[in-house]
């Protein structure tokens, strides 16, 4: 008990001390600021400050060397913090600005594809109607596509159909606002074609690939890889000189008469989006009288001036030779209706 009480003495002791330094501190501390405003920036109370700014100088220095890289790391705390509030506002706008970005894209796309059938048409000077693709079928060698026009459009069986790059196929089957159109590659496609270059007649049969088989060329005609396919006009289906493809491949058999031509399709038949259907083909957009008794004659292997002449000079025979040769293109392309 003795021992308890002299304990909560010397407490009671330290406590009172601590009391009467503080307020000492405080009266000194008064004390000094008096006469440090008083005196201003001479006098002994400014050159003890003086002494003392030299003296904590280095420490505060030291001081902030150590802590500045903790004040660095809140900072970056505080960053985080608010980048992590703001984070999903960001994705959605940078999700919203891609597909914004995306549209874009897909409309100057349309716009282009637009352009070039339009820069077709006028090229060619062809009559028909733009139409869009809606969808398409392969199935066992036959390759057709929907498009969303139809009879209320004026587009009747048999029409041609071409995209902004050439040739595509062929109108099978109408209804009042929509159409199938059967693809060059489909195995039951026929159109009349020349290699433009050497004006070689031809039959361009589709193989149900992504290839095209020209067949029914003389093996005396001028082939080469490269050369490009056109429609030849024969028959009044296809208007003359609209490209179909580029020969990829020249083959002639031991023996044979006719070349094993492969021709690459011009359009990206797989990837059709707009397509134009052609609605009327006029007399000067058909194969001449001329140009019939030139196929004609590379059909039987004579030169077109000695058909001339076997033909009189009425011409009654090449007129005859040209509807023949019509009837047969049209024929072809009847089976592809």
């Amino acid at each position: 008990m003795a021992s308890h009480s002299s304990l909560s003495h010397g407490l009671r002791q330290s406590g009172s001390s601590r009391v009467r330094v503080f307020a000492v501190l405080m009266a000194v501390s008064l004390v000094l600021f008096t006469l440090s405003s008083a005196a201003g920036e001479t006098g002994p109370v400014a050159a003890v400050r003086g002494v003392v700014q030299t003296i904590v100088m280095p420490v505060r220095y030291l001081g902030s060397v150590v802590f500045a890289p903790f004040d660095g790391l809140g900072n970056v705390f505080t960053n985080l913090t608010a980048s992590q509030e703001t984070l999903s506002q960001l994705q959605e706008e940078n999700e919203r600005l891609k597909a914004q970005n995306a549209q874009l894209a897909e409309s100057a796309q349309a716009a282009q594809r637009l352009e070039g059938l339009l820069k077709l048409k006028s090229s060619y000077d062809l009559t028909g109607v733009g139409a869009r693709v809606v969808s398409g079928s392969v199935d066992s060698g036959t390759t057709t596509i929907a498009i969303d026009k139809g009879t209320t459009s004026g587009i009747a069986v048999g029409m041609p159909v071409t995209d902004s790059y050439g040739v595509i196929g062929q109108v099978s089957s109408v209804g009042p606002t929509s159409a199938v159109v059967r693809l060059v590659t489909d195995e039951r496609s026929g159109v009349s074609a020349m290699v433009q270059s050497s004006r070689a007649q031809g039959q361009l049969e589709g193989t149900g690939a992504d290839e095209l088989s020209l067949t029914l060329v003389r093996a005396d005609q001028i082939v080469a890889v490269g050369d490009l396919v056109v429609t030849s006009g024969l028959g009044g289906v296809y208007p003359k000189g609209l490209l179909l493809g580029t020969v990829t491949s020249v083959e002639r058999p031991s023996g044979a008469l006719y070349y094993d031509i492969t021709v690459k399709p011009a359009a990206a038949v797989g990837n059709l989006e707009e397509v134009f259907v052609i609605t009327a083909v006029s007399s000067d957009q058909s194969a001449s009288t001329a140009e019939a008794a030139e196929a004609d004659s590379q059909e039987e292997g004579a030169s077109p001036t000695s058909a001339g002449a076997a033909a009189g000079s009425d011409g009654t025979a090449s007129d005859d030779a040209g509807a023949t040769s019509a009837g047969s293109s049209t024929a072809a392309t009847g089976e592809e209706g």
